[in-house]
């Protein structure tokens, strides 16, 4: 069984002055303030909400 690797995904800058689309991509992936961070699975659809944000946040594997 081949073990997933993961993300740790941290907001590094403020979602104010955002548009809508990128809000809700920030909120998704369940972050709210600056410097939270989350752990994601490395899967497409995490890869893909990052690629809106990636201004917003920093992203390194756990």
């Amino acid at each position: 069984m081949a073990k997933t690797k993961n993300l740790r995904i941290t907001l590094v800058r403020s979602q104010f002055g955002q548009k809508p689309k990128t809000r809700a991509c920030v909120e998704t992936l369940g972050l709210s303030k600056i410097r939270q961070s989350v752990e994601h699975p490395d899967t497409p659809d995490v890869r893909g909400l990052l690629a809106v944000v990636d201004h917003l946040v920093e992203v390194e594997e756990a």
